[in-house]
Order: C-alpha cells, then sequence, then structure tokens
C-alpha cells in the first residue's frame, strides 16, 4: 500500500511539473528552442491579424528580424484585414516581405489561387509565395494523397503565370508524415518551412528544410503578444543565395 501511495504522489508530482512547463511554455516564460545568432544568423518572423497593430521600425532595428512572412489570404475568399497594411510598412521599414496563403481543404486549388492573385502584389525583392498546409481551420476534411496533390498542384499551376519562383511550403510534422514523406515528386518542387517546437529538425545544407519555425510564443519589442518566431536554416549566410528572387530587388 505504501509503494502505491507513493507511486500516485510521484505521478501527481510528474503531471503537476509537466502541466507548469506546459503553460511557461504557452505564456512565452521560455522555449524549448532558442538558437542563437550565432549559429542561425539569419531569424525572422511571421504575423497576421492576431498580432494586430505593429511597429514594423521598431521590429525591423532588431538583429533577429531579417524577414517578415504575413498572411495574405486563406481559402477562396478570406483575406487577412491586416496584410495590406503590414506589407507596406515592412517594405519601408526595410524588411525582405513574404506573403502566405492558408490552404484549405474545402475549396479547390483554383479557386484559392485567385484569390492569392487578386491580394499579393507582385514586386520585385520579395520571398516566393509560401502556402500553409496543416490540419486546422474551419475545415475538417481530411483528402487523400490523390486529392491533396491535384489540388496542391492545381493551386500552384494557377499562380505560376504570376509568381514563377519555386513555393514555399509551410508545414507540421504530422502533414509532412502523411503527405510528403516519400511523395514529394508528386507535389511542386517547393522549398520547405517547417514547424518543430521541441526540437531542431535534422537537415543536411538546406536539404531537407530551409526554414525553421522555432517558437509561437516569441516576444519582439514593437508586437504586443506573443508572434512566431523562425530561423533560415544554419548553413545558408543570405536570403537571396537561398531564394533567388530576393535578389531581383
Amino acid at each position: 500500500m505504501r509503494n502505491l501511495v507513493w507511486g500516485t504522489i510521484g505521478a501527481t508530482a510528474i503531471l503537476i511539473v509537466a502541466s507548469a512547463a506546459y503553460f511557461a511554455y504557452d505564456f512565452g516564460m521560455f522555449r524549448f528552442n532558442n538558437p542563437s545568432l550565432s549559429t542561425h544568423p539569419i531569424q525572422g518572423i511571421d504575423v497576421s491579424h492576431h498580432q494586430g497593430d505593429i511597429d514594423w521600425k521598431t521590429v525591423a532595428a532588431q538583429p533577429n528580424v531579417r524577414f517578415a512572412i504575413m498572411k495574405a489570404t486563406e481559402g477562396g475568399d478570406h483575406k487577412d484585414s491586416r496584410f495590406a497594411e503590414n506589407w507596406q510598412r515592412a517594405g519601408e521599414a526595410g524588411l525582405v516581405r513574404g506573403a502566405y496563403h492558408f490552404f484549405t481543404f474545402c475549396r479547390p486549388g483554383r479557386d484559392q489561387a485567385q484569390n492569392v492573385l487578386a491580394t499579393v502584389p507582385n514586386e520585385p525583392g520579395t520571398l516566393p509565395i509560401a502556402v500553409d498546409l496543416e490540419f486546422v481551420g474551419n475545415c475538417d476534411k481530411v483528402p487523400t494523397l490523390e486529392e491533396m496533390a491535384m489540388e496542391v498542384n492545381a493551386f500552384f499551376t494557377e499562380l505560376k503565370g504570376t509568381f514563377p519562383e519555386k513555393p514555399i511550403f509551410y508545414v507540421t510534422q504530422e502533414f509532412f508524415d502523411q503527405y510528403l514523406k516519400g511523395n514529394e515528386a508528386r507535389f511542386p518542387d517547393h522549398y520547405l518551412w517547417l514547424r518543430s517546437v521541441f526540437k531542431e529538425p535534422q537537415q543536411e545544407e538546406c536539404g531537407r528544410w530551409s526554414i525553421w519555425q522555432f517558437a509561437d510564443n516569441g516576444t519582439l519589442n514593437g508586437i504586443q503578444g506573443p508572434v512566431d518566431l523562425n530561423a533560415l536554416c544554419p548553413s545558408e549566410t543570405g536570403l537571396a543565395h537561398l531564394f533567388p528572387s530576393v535578389a531581383a530587388k
């Protein structure tokens, strides 16, 4: 009985510590990943309307913000309410900019591409179009591999005339394992932007991933509340080397 009691106490203590650690992380008190600028010299952020009114000059003055990827669109008709302002002001602050589209599995890829084309300016010196592929949002459909590949290809085929650069795929590990792993040839050639908030993803000279989202609870001067933090793969020392479209600025 004594062993059972102590076992119960021990399990409870572990649960309390784990819960405290989770909430501490969730509220930004610490991060499991905090890559330094010495090892990952090019870092940046991604934002949406959730970050509210951003002081872009203050943000751009910080050494760990070299680029900003901002939400532009979602699905076939939604436009982020802060995109136009963020796009203009981040550019005026001198940051390298990129736009991302949140892909829904409940609308045809071609329709979603038309939303992007009507929203995102085609300007030199910017990052390639990024597409957010993950199992969250208003659509609970889980497509087959064939359906996913067809719609993603239709999306980028429609974009290619205006945005011909190799796109960026933002994925969670879950999405990568279910659709992309071993099936890369079925999708457009792409850069990989991988979300991994608990450990650094393995990579070889940017061959496995190009951008790593290492935190979703970062803090920065100029932004009220949490913000997503990202790092370029450590073997890269310049955005323009990895993304040729940036060099066109």
